[in-house]
């Protein structure tokens, strides 16, 4: 989403400002709520506009249907006990640290438990969650880079319990164990990422029918599941193992971002399971398509989205069905205002 642009000199524009400027509650809470309602405050129960404040509780009255509501409601921050201050510290460090962060550093960081801050990283990922191609129209258009990795851990390193496990299900062939990712770069520099169950020709090309033009330009490298794709795209294939770059013919914007995808997995999140995978990609897409921005700027684009997001513990965890996660719409910068309602 494009960036919000600001003129408020007194906003936060590193970390240190952002956890003293959002220490006062009063001040967090009226800053979420300028984000969430530009136009004032809106009964998340019956739609009225119409309501009353309580100061001491920092609710809202809805006088047409007289219940309460606090900025937290049908939010990522629903039912959570933990202050809008530590929660938007977590979700400045987020939105800003290229290498991700850790449920061990964020409890350390903010004061809360391990089990809190694994729980407040994955709401904050949902957030982030773009819809990725959604996000920035229909489908690319122009040069993409198309390439495909796999991310899971070697064999030699696990335990003996995890290597009976991973040969038993892990499959056949050099990528046993691991999990396919596909990815598409646009040569603007936008990235899109999906999980894929294998890298078979009509597995591949149905992902890049789904989201790229007809006659776009399409490069890859010489894999043969790509092989047909000049029917209804302009194909150019690098041979890797001849050279990386020909002229603007390379997918090094792709592995660039797979580089910065697997330091993140394997050096801060150490091990990720493939059920939460694709959470752990919505967080890398989100900052590298946003990297032009300003911390202040990446922070409030995903503060923009955490309306209508609400995931619990027991969905994370699998011990309870989840209904489908809605598709995100594009969101347009807000403007903020000071001052109350």
């Amino acid at each position: 989403m494009p960036a919000r642009k600001t003129t408020d000199q007194t906003l936060p524009t590193t970390l240190v400002e952002a956890v003293r400027y959002f220490s006062d509650l009063d001040v967090a809470t009226d800053f979420v709520a300028q984000l969430r309602w530009p136009d004032g405050p809106i009964c998340p129960e019956c739609g009225g506009k119409e309501h009353s404040y309580l100061t001491t509780r920092r609710i809202w009255k809805c006088k047409a249907c007289k219940k309460q509501f606090s900025v937290k409601k049908g939010s990522i921050f629903e039912d959570s006990p933990i202050p809008l201050d530590k929660w938007l510290v977590a979700i400045w460090m987020v939105a800003n640290c290229k290498n991700g962060v850790s449920s061990l550093e964020l409890h350390r960081a903010v004061g809360i438990t391990q089990k809190s801050a694994w729980f407040v990283l994955h709401r904050i990922r949902l957030a982030m969650q773009t819809g990725t191609f959604e996000k920035y129209g229909d489908k690319f258009d122009g040069a993409v880079e198309i390439d495909e990795t796999y991310i899971g851990g070697k064999a030699r390193n696990m335990n003996a319990a995890r290597r009976r496990r991973w040969d038993r299900d892990g499959g056949d062939g050099p990528f046993k164990g691991k999990v396919g990712v596909m990815g598409f770069r646009q040569r603007d520099g936008q990235v899109a990422v999906t999980v894929i169950q294998d890298r078979e020709r009509d597995s591949l090309h149905r992902e890049i029918r789904k989201r790229v033009r007809p006659d776009a330009t399409v490069i890859t490298d010489e894999l043969a599941s790509y092989k047909g794709l000049d029917e209804h795209y302009q194909h150019k294939i690098i041979n890797h193992a001849e050279t990386y770059v020909k002229g603007q013919v390379h997918t090094n914007g792709m592995e660039n971002f797979w580089s910065l995808l697997k330091r993140g997995l394997g050096g801060t999140y150490v091990s990720v399971r493939p059920f939460h995978l694709h959470r752990y990609l919505d967080e890398q897409v989100y900052r590298y398509n946003e990297r032009e921005g300003c911390d202040l700027e990446r922070f409030e684009g995903v503060l923009g989205m955490v309306d209508g997001r609400r995931v619990t513990y027991r969905e994370l965890t699998g011990k309870e069905s989840k209904k489908p996660e809605p598709t995100p719409e594009p969101r347009k910068p807000k403007p903020y205002r000071m001052g109350p309602f």
